[in-house]
């Protein structure tokens, strides 16, 4: 490993006192931080209004830790998936999900997950590490050359709904949405990007009080304690009473409905009183409830409910006023889908 400094680690002002103290002009770290970030340079040596003197300098004292795309897989219904090899060798996931009328990045926040939702690849992997800013921004930026390349437009829409979960790495990931949402990095509005969190109930709040402008879902599938437990086990320790607590302070600091990611599965969450436990969930705050469609991940244990119970959900969720959309999953003949990034490259 090399133990230069990488690069992008540094502020633009940081890099602006690296020229100044190195006898060169302050304006020369705009330069090079507009290559990093706006331009996605992997080498120093691509920083063409840049003297040859100043990239051997650059070359000297630092690295780009860029990813690189190692494995790209395309579905037969359009969606993409990036095997991303981060600069220590580790992979990570990421996905192009295409429709009629945009593209949305799927993008992972750490290497494996901190969390033990019994239902997701994922989870099976232990967390090795949190990505750095620069690698979830890398990740980004692949797929909106990718979405101009295949689709002909940039790319429109981010979630965090990757591996890991995003509130584990939260500093990280705030910093990577900056650089995303910065006119000196991609320009994407916050509006277009959406946290997915299984449910940190003080990360939730920091969210709030950080007045984030961005979109957050929580990962739900159950308002049944018992239920959520098994089926997500940290749930012991963040329990429903303290996540309804959190998003009612969301929603009270930021006004902006709050997405529920609902599963429905044979024998876990099929019944009449897990329907009713949502529906009396989805009033604590304005909300809309996207039911997603179940991706197998090799065993038994969980199977897709069926459809008459899918109906059921939709028409009580509509009766109540509660919005609710059904996501058919994209991708699942690559491994591409909800809950099924594992590496299995």
């Amino acid at each position: 490993m090399s133990n230069k400094k990488d690069i992008r680690a540094l502020s633009k002002e940081q890099l602006r006192d690296f020229f100044t103290e190195n006898g060169d002009k302050a304006f020369r770290g705009n330069q090079v931080y507009e290559w990093l970030w706006q331009k996605g340079v992997h080498s120093f040596s691509d920083m063409t209004n840049i003297s040859k003197e100043t990239r051997e300098m650059l070359q000297n004292n630092f690295v780009i830790n860029h990813i690189e795309v190692d494995q790209m897989q395309r579905s037969s219904d359009g969606t993409v998936k990036n095997a991303v090899r981060l600069h220590d060798g580790l992979v990570v996931e990421s996905v192009l999900i295409p429709t009629e009328t945009r593209t949305t990045a799927c993008v992972s926040s750490q290497v494996g997950c901190s969390l033990d939702c019994q239902f997701c690849a994922t989870a099976r992997l232990k967390r090795m590490r949190n990505l750095n800013p620069d690698e979830i921004y890398d990740q980004v930026a692949a797929i909106n050359k990718e979405s101009l390349l295949y689709y002909n437009h940039k790319l429109s829409n981010i979630v965090f709904m990757g591996m890991g979960e995003p509130l584990m790495n939260y500093n990280n990931v705030l910093k990577a949405i900056e650089k995303i949402t910065s006119p000196e990095g991609l320009g994407i509005s916050p509006k277009r990007i959406t946290v997915s969190t299984s449910g940190v109930p003080k990360m939730i709040k920091k969210l709030a009080d950080d007045e984030v402008k961005f979109n957050l879902a929580v990962s739900l599938h159950s308002a049944i304690d018992e239920v959520r437990t098994q089926i997500m086990p940290f749930n012991k320790n963040f329990p429903l009473a303290d996540l309804k607590e959190a998003l009612q302070y969301w929603y009270a600091k930021t006004k902006r409905r709050v997405t529920y990611e609902y599963i429905v599965w044979n024998g876990i969450n099929d019944t009449r009183e897990a329907i009713n436990a949502l529906v009396k969930f989805c009033k604590y705050i304005p909300c809309k409830v996207n039911l997603i469609e179940y991706n197998p991940i090799d065993d038994g244990d969980f199977q897709q409910a069926n459809a008459k119970v899918i109906d059921d959900y939709i028409s009580i969720l509509e009766m109540n006023d509660i919005i609710v959309n059904v996501r058919r999953s994209r991708g699942k003949d690559i491994d591409a889908a909800c809950g099924q990034l594992a590496n299995k490259s």
